[in-house]
Order: C-alpha cells, then structure tokens, then sequence
C-alpha cells in the first residue's frame, strides 16, 4: 500500500471515529484510492459474505462459529482490523475465519446434514414466536428459523419481524432480492428446527397457517381504476380528475410498493419519527411533539408517478417495463403538516451552514421502503417540504401514508414516503432499491441499464393529459368561434397540464387534426385554492368548439386525432413523441397526448345522453 493512500485512510479513519454514524464512508474512499484489480473483494460487502459463508466454515468442523452479517460494522475496532489486514501481504489463500473457543457451537443446521435430529414444532408453537415475542422464529419450506440475532444486521430492519410466527415466504415474494443462495445462507445459520409433519401438505405448511401480507389492507373505492391488487396500485379514473381540482381522498391515485401498514388510531398521536444527523446525534419526535411544538403549513400539491402515461409510451413507442399507468397515476390534494426544515433545525441541524457532510435528507417507512432527495431541496425556505397529517381536511387516509408522510413539491411521488419512521441527513442519497436502482431515465438506445450512469428522478418535467371528450347537445352559445352556427353540437374536451418544480403553466395548445393546426385552450382560475409559496399543482383546462369545426379537421374521415401540449413559464415544453424519449423502464412519457375522436360514435352517444 502506498504511503499517500495509507496517509488518507488514516485521515478518514481519525475522522470516522468522531462521528460514529457514516462509518462506511472510510470504507467507499478508500476502495475509490485503490488501483483497478488491487485487492478487489476487500471491501466488496456482498462478496466478502458470500465467501465467508460458503467457504470460510468447513462443513466438518467440530465447533463452527454461527458468522455474522457484516460484523466488522458492530463497532469501530473493527475499522482497525481492517486497516491492518489491508496492510498484509496479498495471497491467494481462502480467507480463515478468526475462531472464538469461548463462543458454544449452535445447534445443527442443514449444512450438518443432521435434519433428523432437529426437534418438530407444531405451527401452533411456532406462532407464540411472533414478533412481540423474545425469541422470533419464521418458516421458510419445512424449516423453523429463531432470527432473533439477525433482527439488528437485517438489511430492512425490523420490517423482518412481520413474517415473525409464521411463513418468510410470502415476504420473500414481494421482495424478490432475498432469492439468492446467499441470503438462503444467512438464514440457514439460524435453523432451530423442523415443522412437525401432521402440519406439513406437499412438505410445505398448511395454507391456513400462512399470513398474506395484504390481508389488513384497507378497502379500496370500486371507481379506482386497479391495476395490481396485491400491492394494491390504482388509478384515478379519467372523469374524476376533471371533475375538480382537489383530487377526492376516496379516488386519488394509489401508488404501494408493499403492504400498508397498520397503525391504530388512538396511538398514532404516539408514532414516532427519529431524525439523525451527520455526526451522530439523533432526536425522536411523536407526532403530538410536532402538532403542539411547530407551526403548522398548507400546501396544495399535485403527485405524479414517474410512470404517469406509460401505456402512452407502450402504444406509441414500444414495449415498457412496469405499471401500465395511463393518465390517471397524478392527483392534487390539500397539505397540512408542518416543514421539515424546521424539524431539522430543532434537531440541531444548521440551516445556514450544515456542513460537507449534509448532502442528502433519507426517509424510511414503516414498510421497508427507502427514499431521499437533495437536502437543498429541503433547506430552501419557499421549497414547502411537509411532514404532513392531513389530506383534504381529514387525516391522512391508511392507503396515503396515515398517520405522517413525506411531501416534496414539485418532485416525483416516489420521494414523498409514506408511514415515514426515520429521517437521516446524510452525505450521500438513500441505499434503497428505488432510489438506486430504479426511477431513472436511460436513453432510447440503452437495453442494459447502468444504474449508477444517471442521477435519481426528482423534480418532474412538463406533462398534460385529456381526461375527457364528450359532445354537448345542440345549444344556444355566447361567443361562438367563427364558421359555427349558434345551434352547432358542441365538443368540450377537458384535461390537466403540470410541471414540476413550481414551475407555473403559461398555455395549453389544443390541434383538432393531429398537429396540424393548433389553437389555445381555457385554462381554469383555481387560484383561490392554491396554497404554498409556488405553483406546485396543476393547471386544468378546457375546450369547446362545434362538432363541424372536428368534422371539417378530420378531412371527411369520420375519425380525428386530438393532440394537446403545455408550456410552463420557463417556456419548457412537451415532446413531441415517445419514440424520441423512450426509456425501457417507460418513466416520464411526457410526449404530446393524442386521442383518436369518432365523430359518429360521439353522435350516437350524445342522443343517449351519455358523456
């Protein structure tokens, strides 16, 4: 080792042990110091376990110490035995385990091959093992596991304790990263038994005894428009969102990775949230501390999935991976809450100058799921960032983060984290799946995707969708456009436009033919509604002209295309197609919308009277 980079690791090191939280960052910049191929697995966490694990421990020996996930993170000695390790000579030799006599062996596992020997607990005993228990025990095939050790090094935290006393399995379906011969060998350090065969139909458990995770989710309005059921991700239905301009709580879109978790009512004046800063302090706040210490905020604030309009992409472009969203993953809703800036500045943190190592502010739910966002977005006192309770003047509903979730205005919803528990100002953005390895925008070229190639999706860009088209019956009108006659059928067409990053739509441009000919489109005054110190929510708009002036755009074909675009006041506006933006992952299909018009249908419709 160079004595500049063992200079440098020991300057991080010295710096590491006064601030006890980002300890791994030693770690990073010191493999980033490394020449390419110099002691490539040293710091490489996976592949470090994965050794130890599978070639570390002879299966034969007589007194086999039960490894530990990532031990050298348990306290700062072990940043010591690293330093000295990197200094050996390299060798090509197996690692050796360190061996503790005074540490008893565990029990056999099925490494062992001793499975006979294990004791068989009835399914009944296995769920007093639940996760208020002291002992948590789950199943996983025909095994019984007590993971009581494994709870602290768990990757997702306690989330693990819900499949506590029963099956791990279903859990695994929804978080598919654990199907991987390494986590199996994790786990497989913890057996402690079978389940009793007169449990056990096809050697699995009997179905009654395995929990669906889902099965305490709340009841869902039948006009949602679902797309998965479990977890449940519905949309607005097109009508509703033109209906008005706060988004009803019973039909605003819904957007869930996982299960919703359960928090009772009367105790959710007790849910707590930890706010953790770069050196190490931390501070929890109930949700009573922050209704009675901190003024509260409103703000009315659009959420947009990054996959609004996916099919959009699909139809129009190619094939996407993910929810095939049309235009309904958006809604706006009213925000009560307090700012997170000032949570933070309670907690310690220096607004003015929160130092190098404040880069980032991370939000974990209560389900496991893990978001962040630039802390600037945070510290910017017109940015509005909430830790809000209400929605719509009532509590947060279960499905939209009840009892306190993240809002960020102007960003994509992915960010504003629902059942939020813990908040940590960091150097660096969260180590979550959806921050690192998802929600990011390749080009139209890129089928292997390079996920540390582009930054994570924050403020969203320029969109506008029709929700509605519908033909009036013949009526009398004021202010007629040129060349219709006063009793002409009339065409309204409806939607929404948004940009993020408070930016404020300036126009709607409306073509009856495709892209031809362009016109402007009303666009609604619902100022008396907006909250906040920017224009964080949509601009709805409308559009009346005869069923003649459609007629005579459609060329004598009885169908015609409408297309609408919007501009927003930093003049960004909408491509104009899919292809020249297509993403495998189909994120932010923001293109021109086109909808095909029928002429004859929508006569035949309105003297049915239908809309």
């Amino acid at each position: 080792m160079s004595i500049p980079i063992l200079k440098h690791f020991g300057l991080e090191l010295r710096r590491v042990t006064r601030r006890p939280r980002p300890a791994l960052r030693v770690l990073k910049n010191f493999e980033a110091l490394q020449p390419k191929g110099y002691y490539p697995s040293l710091f490489g966490f996976r592949s470090i376990y994965r050794t130890a694990s599978s070639k570390a421990i002879p299966k034969t020996s007589p007194n086999p110490r039960r490894l530990r996930p990532f031990p050298f993170l348990a306290a700062g000695g072990g940043l010591l035995t690293i330093l000295f390790s990197a200094l050996q000579p390299i060798t090509h030799e197996p690692p050796e385990v360190p061996r503790d006599e005074d540490v008893p062996p565990p029990g056999p596992t099925p490494n062992d091959g001793d499975d006979k020997d294990l004791p068989r607990y009835r399914l009944a005993e296995i769920k007093e093992h639940g996760p208020k228990s002291e002992r948590p025990w789950v199943i996983y095939e025909d095994n019984v596991y007590d993971i009581t050790d494994w709870i602290p090094g768990h990757p997702g935290g306690e989330v693990i304790l819900r499949a506590a006393g029963g099956s791990i399995e279903p859990y695994w379906e929804i978080f598919s990263i654990h199907k991987s011969p390494y986590v199996r060998e994790i786990l497989d350090q913890y057996v402690v038994g079978k389940v009793h065969p007169d449990d056990l139909r096809n050697g699995r458990p009997l179905q009654d005894y395995i929990e669906d995770p889902f099965k305490l989710d709340p009841v869902r309005d039948a006009r949602l428009m679902k797309l998965t059921a479990k977890p449940c991700n519905a949309e607005t239905p097109a009508q509703e969102l033109a209906k008005s301009f706060l988004t009803p709580n019973d039909v605003f879109y819904v957007r869930n990775h996982m299960w919703v978790p359960v928090v009772e009512e009367v105790e959710a004046e007790h849910h707590n949230i930890t706010i953790e800063l770069p050196d190490g302090d931390s501070r929890t706040y109930s949700i009573k501390d922050l209704k009675t210490r901190f003024e509260q905020h409103t703000v009315t604030a659009v959420l947009q999935c990054s996959g609004n309009r996916r099919n959009d992409m699909t139809r129009h472009a190619k094939k996407t991976n993910g929810l095939q969203w049309t235009v309904g993953a958006i809604s706006c809703a009213k925000w009560e809450g307090v700012r997170l800036r000032d949570v933070l500045a309670d907690a310690g943190l220096s607004l003015e100058d929160p130092g190098e190592y404040a880069q980032h502010v991370q939000f974990s739910g209560l389900e496991a799921y893990g978001a962040s966002i630039p802390i600037s977005s945070v510290l910017d006192p017109m940015g509005d960032v909430l830790l809000a309770f209400k929605m719509n003047d009532e509590p947060l509903p279960r499905d939209h983060g009840f009892p306190v979730r993240v809002i960020v205005p102007g960003h994509v919803a992915a960010r504003c984290v629902k059942w939020v528990n813990k908040i940590v100002v960091s150097d660096e953005e969260s180590n979550s799946t959806w921050q690192r390895r998802d929600y990011k925008c390749f080009g139209p070229n890129e089928v292997k995707q390079d996920w540390d190639k582009y930054k994570a999706i924050q403020v969203m860009p320029i969109t506008s969708a029709i929700t509605r088209t519908w033909l009036k019956p013949p009526e009398k009108r004021l202010g007629g456009q040129a060349g219709e006659s006063d009793t002409d059928s009339v065409v309204q067409i409806e939607g929404y436009a948004y940009s993020g990053g408070g930016r404020e739509i300036q126009r709607v441009d409306i073509s009856l033919d495709g892209g031809e000919t362009w016109d402007q489109a009303h666009l609604i005054d619902d100022t008396n509604f907006e909250k906040g110190n920017k224009a964080w929510c949509w601009k709805r708009w409308r559009y009346e002209t005869g069923l003649s002036e459609v007629t005579k755009s459609s060329k004598g074909e009885s169908k015609t295309t409408i297309v609408i675009k919007a501009t927003d006041d930093a003049y960004n506006t909408q491509p104009e197609s899919h292809k020249s933006i297509y993403n495998l992952r189909g994120n932010l299909a923001t293109a021109w919308h086109r909808v095909d018009f029928d002429c004859g249908t929508a006569l035949q419709n309105c003297g049915r009277g239908q809309k």
